[in-house]
């Protein structure tokens, strides 16, 4: 603790009804660097406190009127002056008046007559340890800020039209149940922030939310990671792994992406869902887990169960409490308040102030179709704000550069078959991209998908780049 990095910012007020004391005290701080202020009686020294806050109190104990004591516990009382380090100055030895000085609140006590050496170095200490604790409850408060920012970015669902307002009134019935939920919708809709309202909003809210999106998972690692596997269970396994059944215990289990899962693991997870028993890969025993399922899919399950890819009990199973999230699309009242709500995020991202929007952005914005939904309208609105020049949000020349075909919405291709306009929705976000799958604004993540996932489907749907 560096006491002589404090001495020159720090100020000590000094209390005694002795003059000369004041004097010593004053030449004696004031060649070591300290700033000082001085009072001669208790009621004049918590006006000063109250109103200079100085860094420590230098505080008399035998007083006319309001004694040392009286005064200590007068600023202990006060919010404004609380904080503050009180050591006594005193001529009295017994063990009872230093229990007393305690009691009413001092950090310290010096005896008279007292050694500049051990004045200075008591000061010092109690000053740089105010200093610290000062530090750390501001560091504490700052880390707790960004924890919030980040929560509420996160967390945030924008918007009020009906559509939006229907599903944020399904979730609320839901969430104090135990019920499993099947979100569906459109890739970039907000599936998983609707999951994190109702877990939040459930008694589970104090235990882990955990996330694992079967897109993702490699075939063969499918059932390890969902129920954990033995050590030595298969080439790799050095160690045994708990899955996220298990790491989801007493809490929410939110499966994204639900209708990629293999066959053979869809098996096994009805189990879970029926029975609450799962056994590890490698593994004999059976385990239990009390976890609430939140399915999530961009993909009509129906249609998966009637084509032979989705099992129908574990579909139903799933379907206890659907919930279908709209396209963007379908909640245009709600895209100025996104503009408005990514540009400010992204701002603060990007470091650049943001004074307003032009009327122009927010119009075009409104009638674009958005077939990448809310996940495509945050990407465009950061890199909108890094093209803008200035403080104003005016990129409007972004929007030219969609075709006709980009603003046709799937749902007016009424002849179309599944298959059909999911080819021609990776097309048209493969076209924006110029053909990039990964990296920022890659097709992969326009799309929400994994990009190892997304080659796969333009391999099973015939799509390749045309010269």
């Amino acid at each position: 603790m560096a006491i002589e990095s404090v001495n020159a910012a720090a100020t000590v007020l000094i209390v005694d009804d002795e003059p000369l004391n004041v004097d010593l005290l004053e030449q004696e701080l004031g060649a070591a660097g300290y700033r000082t202020l001085s009072a001669t009686s208790g009621e004049e020294a918590l006006a000063a406190a109250a109103k200079s806050r100085p860094d420590l109190i230098l505080l008399d104990v035998m007083m006319d009127g309001i004694d040392g004591y009286e005064v200590c516990k007068r600023l202990k009382a006060s919010e404004a002056t609380r904080a503050i380090p009180v050591v006594f100055l005193t001529a009295l030895a017994e063990t009872f008046e230093k229990v007393r000085a305690f009691g009413a609140g001092a950090v310290d006590y010096l005896t008279k007559p007292f050694e500049t050496e051990e004045l200075l170095a008591r000061v010092g200490v109690h000053i740089a340890l105010r200093r610290e604790i000062e530090a750390h409850r501001k560091a504490d408060a700052t880390i707790h800020c960004l924890v919030e920012e980040i929560r509420s970015d996160r967390d945030a669902i924008v918007g009020d039209s009906p559509a939006l307002r229907r599903v944020l009134a399904l979730a609320a019935q839901v969430a104090p149940t135990d019920s499993t939920v099947l979100i569906q919708g459109e890739t970039g809709t907000g599936k998983e922030l609707v999951a994190r309202a109702i877990h939040d909003r459930s008694p589970r809210r104090e235990r882990p939310l955990v996330r694992i999106n079967c897109a993702a998972l490699p075939r063969d690692l499918v059932e390890s990671e969902l129920f954990g596997h033995e050590k030595g269970a298969f080439t790799g396994a050095v160690q045994q792994r708990r899955g996220r059944f298990e790491l989801a215990d007493g809490g929410t289990l939110l499966l994204d992406e639900v209708g990629e899962l293999p066959l053979e693991a869809q098996a096994k997870l009805l189990r879970v869902l029926q029975e609450h028993e799962f056994e590890r890969v490698g593994g004999a025993r059976s385990l239990r887990a009390d976890v609430r399922v939140i399915a999530a899919t961009n993909r009509d399950l129906q249609a998966q169960v009637a084509a032979g890819g989705f099992r129908s009990d574990l579909y139903y199973r799933l379907n206890v409490f659907p919930i279908a999230m709209p396209p963007l699309r379908e909640r245009r009242d709600d895209i100025p308040r996104l503009v408005q709500h990514f540009a400010t995020k992204a701002a603060r991202k990007l470091g650049k102030t943001l004074e307003g929007i032009a009327p122009a952005f927010i119009e075009q914005a409104s009638a674009y179709d958005w077939p990448g939904n809310i996940r495509e309208l945050e990407n465009l609105i950061e890199r909108a704000m890094i093209m803008s020049d200035g403080t104003r949000l005016d990129a409007t020349e972004l929007f030219s550069k969609a075709s006709p075909s980009d603003k046709a919405s799937p749902a007016a291709q009424a002849d179309a078959t599944l298959e059909e306009i999911e080819r021609a929705h990776i097309r048209r976000v493969l076209e924006r991209t110029r053909w990039a799958i990964e990296g920022e604004r890659g097709a992969a993540r326009l799309l929400g998908l994994n990009p190892s996932t997304l080659r796969g489907r333009l391999r099973k749907l015939g799509i390749r780049k045309t010269s």
